[in-house]
């Protein structure tokens, strides 16, 4: 009998603390992965977070969130699948291309801010709109499927391309694009 007690008194504890250990992993799932080097053709669960000064290859990586680029930091991102948005603010060089064939793919926006270098965005499709805006350095824009618009404003030099198929508006320095 006391045996039982034992295991009663224990068994509700035992219960909880499962409860408890199960009910904390979805609060863990969505977290930021920071990127220095490179992620390969995995799953992220949240978004990726490129730091001040990092280098950061994406080569067929599913993101779930969005990319986020910082100051003077690099991002290659090929044959990617981004369910939220790329943003990019006073980054030093950004590239969004297709690998092997398959192209990039981002639901949410492309967003390039006060870039220092330029970069590329090439062979993406784009759900929301493509923006770069503010950025010094070559950027070239091509062969793009947009969904939304194309908007390149004040840009030194202006952005080269073309061949980019938009469902809204090329405005500003992409018109031609």
């Amino acid at each position: 009998m006391k045996r039982m007690l034992t295991l009663a008194a224990v068994l509700p504890i035992a219960l909880s603390a499962s409860f408890v250990s199960l009910t904390a992993s979805p609060a863990q799932a969505g977290d930021d992965r920071v990127c220095r080097g490179s992620i390969g053709a995995r799953y992220v669960d949240g978004n990726v977070i490129v730091p001040r000064g990092a280098v950061c290859a994406l080569n067929g990586t599913r993101v779930d969130g969005d990319v986020k680029v910082y100051r003077n930091a690099r991002l290659v991102a090929s044959g990617v699948k981004v369910g939220g948005n790329i943003q990019a603010g006073n980054a030093k060089r950004v590239v969004v291309r297709m690998r092997d064939g398959v192209r990039s793919r981002v639901d949410g926006n492309i967003q390039l801010k006060s870039g220092t270098y330029g970069g590329i965005v090439a062979g993406a499709r784009v759900n929301g709109d493509i923006q770069l805006f503010s950025n010094r350095g070559r950027f070239t824009v091509r062969g793009n499927v947009v969904d939304g618009n194309l908007q390149c404003k004040s840009n030194s030099p202006r952005p080269i391309g073309g061949n980019n198929r938009v469902e809204g508006n090329k405005e500003n320095q992409c018109r031609g694009l």
